[in-house]
């Protein structure tokens, strides 16, 4: 980013939300509005891409806050449960318009998946099939890979700031690969780096204020374990539960359900389980839009509304709570430490997932092709992700036409 740029976000900054005139304040949501529900219609490939996308929109296009601070926000979701780049957008929301915009942020990049979803789920409860969607994703997600690749070389020179850092990051691309726990690993680099910066000082760790927040939900959501039927209000405490304790992708959701919705409550048949996760995954937006198709094959329309909103209320109540305290981590030299860890470890998981996801999405010459001209865009030429994923879309389609995927 220019000093110019930088001194306008800086004078951006500083006028808080509650200090804005009502026009400006009208404003800003709208802004919050019309990015956020463009972003839950564009934002294929998981949270790696979501952070990409907003990593652009918000730091580079909008210039609504700095990159230091976004990954901060990173870091912070990356310690919660509940879904990262719903999270991500919440806090984002908070942070440009206090309460309301952390519900219209959250709100409207939820939204467009959820009522893409719902429709699906309709469909799929009539005809009992999974639409045919895979033209479409063979090329978006080349596009995607682009994408990522482009968030993690910008995140990436800000979060390996120094040799701690730097080594922390290359140590969680290896825990990756050796499937480590994911939220435990963050916590510990978290430390490692904390503990490193801050040797010759005294004093106690006020980041671990954040550790007991998941035992906390976790006892409020053990209640609701055993349920008797399948109403609405089963399908919500259910979700609830869910969104209170679970780390981690939509594989991890995917073991959740089976276990639970098939295996203990046999709500469910487990090809029903696959084709509701691969419907969350074909769609743009949070993954975890899962239960919005769970909910409607369990109670119908009560049951979509009812899903949704119990697995993504949590995240709105904890980023509620949590964001006041990110400046305050920041400005602590050893929960400041703590924040450098965690997101140098984050961006070190987002390149293992990225590499992940490139081996589901280059499958052949033509993604190879796709992936190479997307990337000389993002980077030589800057268009916005906006246009390219459509536009994969639009390659994916014609492969189809064509006879290139059947």
């Amino acid at each position: 980013m220019t000093p110019e740029a930088e001194d306008i976000q800086n004078k951006k900054e500083v006028i808080s939300y509650a200090a804005l005139p009502r026009e400006q304040q009208r404003q800003r949501l709208t802004e919050l509005a019309t990015v956020f529900l463009r972003l839950g219609m564009i934002a294929f490939g998981g949270p790696a891409a979501h952070i990409a996308m907003m990593d652009e929109e918000v730091v580079k296009r909008h210039q609504w806050m700095s990159r230091e601070s976004l990954l901060d926000l990173i870091g912070v979701t990356n310690l919660l449960p509940g879904p990262n780049s719903t999270e991500l957008a919440i806090h984002i929301g908070y942070e440009r318009a206090g309460w309301r915009g952390l519900f219209i942020a959250g709100s409207c990049f939820i939204l467009p998946a959820m009522l893409i979803v719902w429709i699906l789920a309709a469909l799929y409860d009539r005809y009992q099939t999974v639409p045919q969607l895979q033209w479409l994703l063979y090329g978006i997600k080349p596009v995607i890979i682009a994408i990522v690749l482009q968030a993690l070389w910008k995140l990436g020179r800000k979060a390996a700031k120094d040799v701690p850092t730097t080594i922390v990051g290359v140590a969680a691309v290896a825990a990756y690969f050796a499937g480590l726990n994911e939220i435990l690993l963050l916590l510990l680099l978290g430390i490692v780096v904390m503990l490193v910066k801050n040797w010759q000082r005294r004093g106690t760790t006020t980041g671990a204020f954040l550790l007991p927040f998941s035992g906390v939900f976790a006892q409020v959501g053990g209640a609701t374990a055993a349920v008797t039927s399948i109403s609405w209000v089963s399908v919500f405490l259910f979700f609830l539960k869910i969104g209170c304790v679970l780390y981690g992708s939509g594989y991890v959701l995917l073991a959740f359900l089976q276990r639970d919705l098939v295996e203990r409550n046999q709500w469910l048949t487990s090809e029903q389980l696959l084709d509701a996760v691969a419907i969350g995954q074909f769609t743009p937006g949070p993954v975890f839009t899962t239960a919005t198709f769970v909910g409607y094959l369990l109670a119908g329309n009560a049951g979509a509304i009812a899903g949704t909103i119990g697995i993504f209320l949590p995240a709105f109540i904890l980023v509620w709570i949590v964001n006041p305290w990110v400046p305050k981590l920041r400005r602590s030299p050893w929960a400041g430490g703590f924040l450098d860890g965690v997101n140098a470890a984050s961006l070190g998981l987002m390149a293992g997932v990225t590499y992940t996801l490139g081996q589901t999405a280059l499958v052949d010459w033509l993604t190879v092709v796709v992936v190479i001209l997307s990337a000389i865009a993002v980077f030589r030429f800057k268009i916005n992700s906006a246009w390219l994923v459509p536009a994969g879309g639009a390659i994916g389609f014609a492969s189809h036409l064509l006879g290139f995927l059947d």
